[in-house]
């Protein structure tokens, strides 16, 4: 391959499943990513992506194909700036996903400053509750929340994530403000439950122990299954929550919520920073991890 414009071409077609879209976001005519595309299959011998009138999906061949292009787009990206001494770490183009709360109460509110000491980075951040396909969706990196179930991921450690118990002013004043655990049975506390799969059963209250931390059952009258709806339904005094201390602390700051039982907090949330593999790692990678986790250290026990 004489350079590696087709490589860049095809990748951001295989990422955004459409020609399309892929060409209006590197400024190119849609003409000249197909005709591009064609000839590298034609190159390579290998028939990379499905087309259909609706979208476009990578082939068993194309897949195969992606991961080795993404390392090698990765490496040429860091080659580039080995030798720059101006600062710039971060430049080009950087895909990242993280929970919604997260990038909304903590990253996106930081984001000016990184933006501004490196104007040449173009960031492309996902915000949602799923667990994200690194490799077919094409994240360079990615941050979870809790254990990691993959163990074809590579996870570097950020921290533990401080969680906290609260509720709003007007559930507090109508069912009273718990000071123990057996509070939370005698006074009549109801929780809103969060559950990932509706149907499962409800992880309950969490708190420590001498042991551990240990689960208490307590009713509720909602379940959610997103982050977002969880917190709304607390602020809308349908009852207790336990919830991280980065995205509630706005809340509790303006009144909308208060922490209750500070010495019964649950158990922190492992946040660690995934790749795909370690050749990922590039130095605009790892000064993106370096980044957040100076950004959340505030918020980690």
């Amino acid at each position: 391959m004489k350079n590696l414009e087709a490589l860049i071409i095809f990748a951001r077609v295989a990422e955004m499943k459409s020609f399309t879209r892929a060409a209006e976001s590197l400024g190119i005519q849609k003409g000249r990513a197909s005709l591009v595309v064609s000839q590298l299959e034609q190159e390579v011998g290998a028939t990379l992506l499905h087309r259909t009138t609706r979208n476009v999906q990578l082939t068993e061949d194309g897949r195969a194909f992606y991961a080795r292009a993404r390392d090698l787009l990765s490496e040429a990206d860091e080659l580039k700036s080995m030798f720059s001494h101006s600062g710039m770490v971060m430049r080009g183009r950087l895909r990242v996903d993280m929970p919604a709360v997260l990038a909304q109460s903590v990253v996106i509110p930081a984001l000016p400053r990184l933006l501004e000491a490196n104007p040449e980075l173009e960031l492309e951040l996902s915000s949602t509750d799923r667990r994200v396909d690194l490799v077919l969706e094409g994240f360079d990196c990615v941050i979870r929340l809790g254990p990691i179930v993959d163990e074809t991921l590579i996870a570097r450690p950020l921290g533990k994530l401080r969680m906290i118990n609260a509720a709003s002013p007007d559930y507090l004043a109508r069912v009273g403000t718990p000071q123990t655990i057996d509070d939370l049975i005698t006074q009549g506390h109801r929780m809103v439950h969060y559950m990932r799969n509706f149907g499962s059963k409800p992880d309950g209250w969490e708190y420590p122990t001498n042991d551990g931390y240990q689960s208490l059952m307590l009713p509720g009258a909602i379940r959610v299954n997103s982050v977002p709806a969880y917190h709304d339904a607390a602020l809308a005094g349908l009852g207790l929550i336990q919830g991280g201390y980065s995205a509630l602390l706005p809340h509790i700051e303006q009144g909308r919520l208060v922490e209750v039982l500070p010495d019964l907090r649950p158990e922190p949330l492992n946040a660690a920073f995934v790749v795909a593999h370690r050749r990922n790692l590039s130095q605009r990678v790892r000064a993106f991890m370096h980044w957040t986790a100076e950004v959340l250290k505030p918020y980690f026990d």
